[in-house]
């Protein structure tokens, strides 16, 4: 079968079944896993899926994806940014790490970071960072959402109060056109902008995939981030406001 008649099949699958895999597909269609996988590439290119660790799956605007398939999403995109952005960070300040996977690859690159107190509602980042015995690890509680280990509510909101960081580094679902960040838990939002507010200075690490997807609750504006870090270019207009907003933009080499 050709990829002219594939495509639109695997995009039928995936309708059916929320998720497609390599393997999957291949045997489906009798055609060698690299043939699969640029398949994948052009629909995800497309912005009719999203590449996660072994398939793809369908975009979605009003559920977050699983925390195992965000994990395995643009990994290397994550890593790069997550490096990049650790290189300004420097040793002896306070900063803030929030939920996501983005932050977590970032608490992987602070591992040799000295003399940092880490506060943070995630505690995927608390178990990573155990790692950094010049880390102090602050642990903001609230309720723990077992689908990814992010606390969030209001006991999490009062823990944030109390503090004044020197930095915050922050993640977001998605990022639309005006330049709003997106999420799609609304105790998580208000967790995220009361971040912001006790930070003298955030950073936002976030893939391209995010100005592909949609979610429905609004965190803030770029225009409140003092620098972006990504892995491509952002739109053309995104990049436009940030300019005029004085946002850096950062792209991972």
């Amino acid at each position: 079968m050709s990829q002219t008649f594939r495509l639109p099949e695997i995009l039928d699958l995936a309708r059916q079944e929320g998720k497609v895999t390599v393997d999957g597909l291949a045997e489906r269609f009798d055609v060698t896993v690299q043939t699969i996988r640029r398949d994948l590439s052009e629909l995800a290119e497309a912005g009719k899926l999203e590449r996660v660790h072994g398939g793809a799956i369908l975009p979605s605007s009003v559920a977050n994806i699983g925390y195992e398939d965000r994990r395995g999403l643009n990994d290397q995109a994550k890593r790069a940014i997550a490096r990049r952005c650790a290189r300004d960070i420097p040793e002896n300040i306070s900063i803030f790490l929030n939920i996501g996977t983005s932050t977590e690859a970032v608490a992987q690159e602070l591992l040799q970071h000295r003399n940092l107190m880490v506060v943070t509602n995630n505690m995927n980042v608390a178990n990573i960072l155990v790692g950094n015995p010049e880390c102090e690890i602050v642990v903001a509680g609230g309720v723990l959402r077992r689908s990814d280990g992010g606390l969030i509510g209001s006991l999490t909101t009062a823990t944030i109060r109390q503090f004044k960081f020197d930095l915050a580094v922050i993640g977001c679902s998605a990022l639309d056109q005006d330049g709003d960040l997106l999420d799609f838990d609304i105790q998580e939002v208000g967790v995220s902008q009361t971040i912001i507010q006790q930070a003298r200075s955030t950073f936002l690490v976030a893939d391209h995939s995010k100005f592909q997807r949609s979610a429905p609750a609004r965190i803030a504006s770029l225009s409140e981030i003092d620098t972006f870090y990504t892995d491509l270019s952002p739109p053309t207009e995104i990049s436009a406001k940030c300019a005029e907003w004085h946002t850096n933009i950062v792209l991972a080499e």
